[in-house]
């Protein structure tokens, strides 16, 4: 090979131990071919009750969707609901809970909320910055159940999965498609 086309090919820079590597522009791949979002907009269900509980939530960006994240306590993974709905009301009450966003994504936990945990406070994570979050809002937790809304910019496809952390606690996460 030429020393221009490996110069071309693979460039190394090093300084204080650290290397970067570029690679041919064929190798590298797009954003947009990397997103495989087709998840669809219809209800997620999962019919289990359990004395779990909810901790905390969490946002987070990623390159191809807003991901929201509910941290759960030990024991065996709750049930969950998770679907498109015209407004937001309060557990218990039913009072209508106004949000930022055109869509609403409810998230209805099967666990109740921790003690210390606020499943009523309006504004549960930080989501300036946003691409479709705009608001992430706790609408309660009664008889077992915990509500969050998700106040989105634009109804899109979401996902939703768990799995156990490091702490053998369950995690609950719920990723929405950038468009």
């Amino acid at each position: 090979m030429r020393k221009s086309a490996v110069a071309a090919a693979i460039t190394i820079i090093t300084g204080l131990g650290t290397a970067v590597v570029a690679l041919p522009a064929q190798a590298a791949t797009t954003t947009a071919e990397a997103c495989s979002t087709h998840w669809g907009t219809g209800p997620r269900h999962k019919d289990q009750l359990v004395q779990t509980r909810v901790r905390d939530v969490r946002a987070g960006k990623h390159a191809c969707f807003d991901r929201l994240v509910i941290d759960l306590g030990a024991g065996r993974a709750p049930g969950y609901d998770v679907r498109y709905v015209r407004a937001f009301h309060t557990q218990g009450s039913g009072k209508l809970v106004p949000t930022r966003g055109k869509a609403k994504l409810q998230v209805v936990v099967q666990a109740p909320a921790a003690s210390g945990f606020n499943a009523s406070n309006r504004y549960l994570a930080s989501v300036a910055g946003f691409r479709e979050f705009r608001q992430v809002a706790g609408l309660g937790s009664f008889e077992g159940y915990t509500s969050i809304g998700l106040g989105l910019r634009a109804k899109e496809p979401f996902r939703v999965f768990e799995f156990k952390n490091a702490a053998h606690k369950f995690v609950l996460v719920v990723d929405v498609a950038h468009p």
